[in-house]
């Protein structure tokens, strides 16, 4: 059946950019309350605080906060926080927007560093392992209920390679694999639990990826709406996937990169 969002509840950890706060913004819009969890320094500190009042100025609750969403005294400290902020209601939708990672080659070049194990240990805790560990504190909690949906954010890194990208891939192609085990443990709790691989989208973190330049100029090239894919559009995708109460849709990697991977 399909439903409306106006009154339920979102968490999003990676809140404060680029997909993640596209989302925040997108489900404000629809009467969304937002729960916010970003790491920043002072500049994404302000940059999150204005988008909270943005939100709130929509006439939803909006609550962000500055924590390491991979650390597990956050999750610790803040879900008694979420359980008495959401007052019972549950939490509706959960998306899984964590973009923190090493971009070392495995094998450096003479005088180039390589890939530690401490850097691949926590690109992996970070970008994808987390989703677990906040899945099933929020399960256990009594948070995530019959017609919740939990997003994770993956990309095309997961079956395919690139330089200075093999960790990032890796956590990539581990949270797919979680996001199959959570969604075969979940649905008989009536929970949804899907990954959606947005094309190439001009973020912070796609910033930081040497030659992000060359990549996107090729994916604009070869995507059929000749344009890369924007954080609005993964948003959209949130909105009207969470319509519905049914966990029919679960266990999928979703594109949401308008073709660009059929060229």
């Amino acid at each position: 059946m399909i439903t409306r969002l106006e009154g339920s509840w979102c968490l999003v950890l990676g809140a404060s950019s680029g997909m993640g706060l596209a989302i925040a913004h997108e489900l404000a819009r629809e009467g969304v309350h937002i729960l916010g969890v970003h790491f920043d320094t002072t500049d994404g500190q302000e940059k999150a605080a204005v988008a909270r009042e943005e939100m709130r100025g929509r006439g939803v609750e909006a609550h962000f906060f500055n924590a390491n969403a991979a650390s597990a005294r956050t999750r610790e400290e803040l879900l008694p926080r979420f359980e008495e902020l959401t007052g019972g209601t549950g939490i509706r939708i959960v998306v899984h927007s964590l973009a923190f990672g090493t971009l070392l080659p495995y094998v450096g070049a003479e005088g180039e560093d390589s890939l530690t194990a401490r850097q691949m240990n926590m690109t992996l805790d970070v970008m994808a392992h987390s989703l677990v560990y906040w899945t099933q504190d929020l399960f256990t909690a009594g948070l995530l209920r019959q017609g919740a949906k939990v997003y994770a954010m993956t990309s095309a890194g997961g079956a395919r390679v690139m330089p200075h990208y093999g960790a990032v891939s890796a956590a990539k192609a581990a949270l797919e694999s979680h996001v199959r085990q959570l969604a075969l443990e979940l649905a008989p709790s009536g929970i949804a639990v899907n990954a959606l691989r947005a094309g190439v989208t001009p973020t912070p973190s796609m910033e930081r990826i040497p030659g992000s330049d060359r990549l996107a100029a090729h994916a604009r090239d070869l995507n059929p709406h000749r344009r890369l894919t924007r954080p609005e559009d993964v948003a959209e995708a949130v909105s009207l996937l969470s319509r519905t109460d049914s966990s029919w849709i679960t266990g999928n990697v979703i594109g949401v990169d308008g073709g660009e991977l059929l060229t």
